[in-house]
């Protein structure tokens, strides 16, 4: 049974982001999303204000991706850690990440900001890799990818601060480095763990 809902779930997060896509092309939708945001700020006529909203733009469609993509991982350990520490590590960042997308998204409506609607070709590849897994393989590959990722993101959001203009953006970066920085820690705790 709970092979079953494993493969259910990761063939709900596929499918999602099959649906996702916005052209008809292999383009993915960070890739739709930054050429739409690059072409309004294009349009702005100011090249200062045209690369402030580039450089916020960037940071929204990066930072967007990630989360989607740590709900989308967590979900599917949800289903499939063996760990009950990891399922509890999962649980927090579907709960966090979900809180943050769901704040980025409702800032970039507010600044005509077009994020994603699924994570990026290679989030999905690693999403299809961990679902593969299985056991306590599963457990170190989910490890490994949230390490990684979250270090990624830290860097991406200490960069924002210095980067981004937009006022309630980084009061976002400011508000959300913090939990990013405690999850990044405390995922290097769980693999010490191992």
């Amino acid at each position: 049974m709970k092979i079953a809902s494993s493969i259910m779930t990761l063939a709900t997060i596929t499918m999602l982001w099959g649906c996702g896509s916005k052209s008809t092309e292999s383009t993915d939708t960070t890739e739709f999303a930054d050429s739409t945001n690059e072409a309004a700020a294009d349009n702005t006529g100011s090249d200062s204000t045209s690369s402030a909203m580039e450089d916020d733009s960037e940071f929204a469609v990066e930072a967007a991706n990630g989360g989607m993509a740590e709900v989308a991982l967590s979900k599917i350990a949800e289903e499939k850690a063996t760990d009950p520490k990891v399922k509890e590590f999962a649980k927090q960042m579907i709960k966090d990440h979900t809180k943050a997308n769901d704040e980025l998204k409702a800032l970039a409506t507010s600044k005509n900001i077009t994020l994603p609607s699924a994570p990026n070709e290679e989030k999905q590849k690693a999403a299809s890799d961990l679902g593969s897994k299985s056991g306590s393989d599963f457990d170190k590959a989910y490890i490994e990818v949230m390490k990684k990722d979250h270090d990624q993101t830290v860097k991406l959001f200490e960069d924002a601060q210095k980067e981004v203009k937009d006022a309630e953006l980084k009061a976002f970066i400011d508000k959300t480095l913090p939990v990013i920085k405690a999850h990044a820690e405390h995922v290097k705790g769980l693999d010490k763990s191992k």
